[in-house]
């Protein structure tokens, strides 16, 4: 296999981008794509299911502000808050085999 200049690892531009894994710098990254997902899988969920923000807030006791907060990243919910949301979507946790 021919080498190229060009191609690097991920690892090695995650490292480059971010600092080596166990870094302030990385693990801030690391908590802020988690954030970003966790988002994205509400706000995907909850535009699934027709909801808005204020009725999916209704559905689980929180305000439509912190709704739209979780979905883009901004604030990490509690994991009680997580299930709860997931619950009202009707989405499940599931442990692969």
């Amino acid at each position: 296999m021919q080498e190229r200049d060009d191609v690097m690892s991920v690892d090695a531009i995650m490292d480059e981008r971010y600092g080596k894994v166990g870094t302030p710098e990385r693990e801030a990254f690391r908590k802020e794509a988690y954030a970003y997902c966790v988002g994205k899988i509400i706000r995907d969920g909850r535009k699934s299911e027709g909801l808005t923000q204020q009725e999916l807030a209704d559905r689980v006791g929180t305000k439509k502000s912190y709704i739209s907060r979780i979905e883009t990243g901004s604030v990490d919910p509690s994991a009680g808050l997580f299930l709860s949301i997931i619950n009202a979507l009707g989405l499940s946790i599931v442990r692969p085999l």
